[in-house]
């Protein structure tokens, strides 16, 4: 299994033994305990290169701000530590979070297949969101998510072309706002006909998703500061992903089989 192992499934196997290890006193939650357990869990000991990568995981998440030395005023120093508020949010959304790509990838699939295009985007803003690049990590997800608004369009197009209607033209824009509006117009002429759950998604959530993502992205692409984004709106962007994913498939499966 070990030679199998990388970064980030070492630090998926590093967070769940930490999870079980928060609620203990001084004398569970220390660096050794934590990383001998991790290491037995993964099968590394006395593996070198694969207990440097989990002491180079451990150090991250330090360096991170999900943990930090020392247990209380008494227990102050190393081996000591604890977990930091921005930690216990983590390890309340372990399997879903961004900080965990595999189980935020796991938790994609299980909600649509995404296409090629959109699954390389989102991968690559995982990796630098996971190492504080939030800018690069804005423009991916940004890119991630017109991958998903533009085989929406497709569909819609598609579906419109067996009508035999001529689809509007800017529908087939380059600019991606100008597509979306042009969607949007068509689809919010048609959302009495959607189920009654698919409208109220579709009216309240998909504008809120893509504006927001879309305009992280450019907040990013277009600066006009240092950190024209911070590390909470792109969390947040990455976030919102799987769910803008979920209403844009259901969207796409209304259009497909049942658009008039």
């Amino acid at each position: 299994m070990s030679q199998l192992l990388d970064g980030q499934s070492i630090k998926t196997a590093l967070l769940e033994v930490i999870e079980g290890f928060q609620k203990g006193g001084p004398g569970q939650f220390q660096q050794g305990s934590i990383l001998q357990q991790t290491a037995n869990n993964l099968g590394i000991s006395r593996n070198v290169e694969k207990e440097q990568m989990l002491l180079t995981v451990w150090a991250d998440l330090f360096r991170t701000g999900y943990l930090a030395w020392g247990y209380d005023l008494n227990n102050t120093n190393p081996p000591f530590c604890h977990v930091t508020s921005n930690g216990r949010d983590l390890l309340k959304h372990l399997s879903v979070d961004p900080f965990n790509s595999d189980g935020y990838l796991s938790n994609l699939s299980n909600i649509q297949n995404l296409n090629q295009i959109a699954k390389s985007y989102i991968e690559e803003s995982l990796k630098t969101f996971n190492n504080n690049c939030y800018k690069a990590a804005a423009i991916m997800v940004g890119a991630a998510s017109e991958s998903i608004i533009l085989e929406l369009r497709d569909a819609l197009i598609s579906k419109i072309d067996t009508l035999g209607i001529s689809p509007p033209s800017k529908l087939k824009d380059w600019r991606i706002k100008t597509i979306f509006d042009s969607m949007k117009n068509l689809l919010d002429n048609k959302k009495i006909n959607m189920p009654a759950r698919l409208k109220d998604n579709y009216e309240v959530y998909y504008p809120t998703f893509t504006q927001q993502i879309r305009v992280g992205r450019n907040d990013a692409g277009h600066p006009n500061s240092i950190e024209p984004v911070t590390s909470e709106q792109v969390h947040s962007s990455l976030l919102i992903f799987p769910e803008l994913c979920k209403i844009a498939y259901e969207l796409k499966e209304w259009i497909t089989n049942s658009y008039t």
